[in-house]
């Protein structure tokens, strides 16, 4: 059951990481609306909520329990996914919020750039855990350093991402992003580490299940 919820989360992510990478692309929300740019995030978001929600069920049930929610001796893993699923419900409503037209500058930022602010600082603490606890999490030498590569590639997934959302602020004098290149390229290049980080977990799981050869044993 472990293993398939794994592989199940690790598919999510990607999914949802796609959706963030292709709504960034220039290529993309140039030659779609703008109602369809803000859907592909918000789906997006979905995939991602749904997601860290696996994890962070995996990772209050890893005695073989069968909890659906903690709050009591969580261990550090359980914390950290914890907080990252808190990050995707603000993603969720930041996306949401980004449906709706016809938003004022003080709307934008309250309901899309704050939640979106707040997500990505989650994102950030949730990675920053996730990244210390890297090498304790495995026991044999490839296996930590495939841990090592997804923790590192999430941390720079959040920092992405959070350079992104604080670049996102809409300034009142002019009623757009500071920097629009910065949120798309953050966006960007975060979902692909997010991406790569759900890439090396497929892997991971996959190499952990190979059948074992005669010369294996």
């Amino acid at each position: 059951m472990g293993h398939r919820l794994t592989i199940t989360m690790a598919w999510l992510f990607a999914i949802g990481s796609t959706c963030f990478a292709l709504g960034s692309l220039p290529a993309y929300f140039d030659n779609v609306s703008s109602a369809v740019t803000a859907a592909t995030f918000f789906v997006g978001s979905l995939f991602f909520t749904s997601a860290g929600y696996i994890q962070y069920y995996l990772s209050i049930n890893d005695a073989g329990e069968r909890r659906f929610l903690a709050f009591r001796n969580l261990t550090p893993d359980a914390i950290a996914s914890a907080i990252q699923s808190i990050g995707t419900l603000f993603f969720n409503i930041s996306t949401g919020a980004a449906l709706i037209s016809n938003l004022s500058v003080q709307q934008e930022d309250r309901l899309i750039w704050a939640p979106d602010l707040f997500g990505s600082i989650a994102f950030l603490i949730s990675s920053a855990i996730a990244f210390g606890l890297a090498r304790r999490l495995s026991s044999n030498v490839e296996g930590r350093r495939a841990v090592w590569w997804e923790g590192a590639a999430n941390l720079a997934g959040s920092v992405a991402f959070g350079l992104s959302a604080l670049a996102a602020v809409v300034l009142p004098t002019t009623g757009e992003p500071l920097n629009l290149a910065i949120v798309n390229a953050g966006t960007f290049i975060g979902a692909l580490c997010f991406l790569a980080g759900a890439i090396l977990v497929l892997n991971a799981s996959d190499s952990a299940h190979e059948p074992r050869g005669v010369h294996d044993e």
